[in-house]
């Protein structure tokens, strides 16, 4: 398969310090990642349909499993977790997980299509990207229930013949979702309005193909570019900066978060997939969780 056009050929290069968490075999599609208050990660494997832990050894251990596919996750504010994805019968779930890695389904959506990016937006309330239908769903969770919080054109694929997700990573800064739409290469704002309602969306940033992101408490926006096997650092201005790349272990990267222990809250973690999706040159390689000193403290999230 041919290298994915050069989309950030004309994108400043400030590389920083990478080290390698760990590795898994080849074909394995680590989707997205958490970080408890104790500073494990927490990880999805997409196909296998598991979350896989990482403590301070290293060592990769089965935290929980689903019989379906695991897509985002996200961590409740009493140590549970919430799992996005699609069951056994390929419709769309959202699992809770308890602290024991027991999970059980929260609610079943029959009229989702591609859950995919989970974020926190109140103590019961979260937001769910919903790829291919254009839309992010409100969960509820002490009730068990969603809805639609926005459909909107900006949310949407620009074609719907093309597999890439639209509406992907979520993230919420000071009072503003960010949502990654990975097939039109832009990254949305939407301002929170009275009642936790949206307002009217925007494009925060063009030409920029984000998987899912992190920021730092400064503003600056960490994506990861999947197909284009980087990270790039996207300033409050829109100003973009390559600070990983395929060297640096950046095949396929998928999601990225911070540290939250003390000393670990400027290392920013990385999983990728190999370069599943689109091959780097020198083929697909081993999935990694990757470590990157950005200099910065990332934004606290539960």
């Amino acid at each position: 398969m041919a290298q994915a056009p050069a989309l950030f050929s004309d994108t400043p290069i400030a590389l920083v310090p990478a080290r390698t968490i760990a590795e898994f075999p080849i074909n394995t599609f680590l989707e997205s990642i958490v970080v408890t208050a104790d500073n494990a990660l927490l990880i999805t494997s997409h196909y296998e349909g598991k979350i896989i832990r990482i403590d301070a050894d290293g060592v990769p251990t089965t935290y929980a499993t689903i019989a379906g596919k695991a897509t985002g996750l996200a961590s409740t504010s009493d140590g549970s977790l919430l799992l996005s994805g699609w069951d056994e019968h390929n419709t769309c779930v959202v699992w809770e997980i308890a602290s024991d890695g027991v999970a059980r389904v929260l609610v079943s959506l029959p009229d989702a299509i591609f859950l995919n990016g989970l974020t926190h937006l109140t103590d019961q309330l979260y937001l769910i990207a919903d790829s291919y239908l254009g839309a992010i769903w409100e969960l509820n969770v002490a009730q068990g229930s969603v809805r639609i919080w926005l459909e909107h054109p900006l949310l949407a694929r620009g074609n719907p013949e093309n597999a890439i997700p639209a509406v992907n990573g979520l993230k919420i800064f000071d009072n503003i979702l960010y949502a990654s739409n990975t097939q039109n290469a832009q990254i949305v704002r939407i301002p929170i309005q009275a009642n936790h309602q949206p307002g009217e969306p925007d494009i925060f940033v063009r030409n920029a193909n984000i998987d899912d992101f992190a920021f730092d408490k400064a503003g600056n926006i960490y994506g990861t570019t999947h197909v284009f096997n980087s990270v790039v650092k996207i300033a409050p201005d829109g100003g973009i900066t390559t600070i990983a790349q395929v060297e640096e272990g950046m095949a396929g990267t998928t999601a990225a978060a911070f540290g939250k222990a003390e000393g670990d809250r400027t290392y920013l973690y990385v999983t990728t997939n190999g370069g599943m999706s689109f091959p780097p040159p020198s083929g697909i390689e081993p999935a990694k969780v990757v470590c990157l000193e950005v200099g910065v403290e990332g934004l606290p999230l539960l």
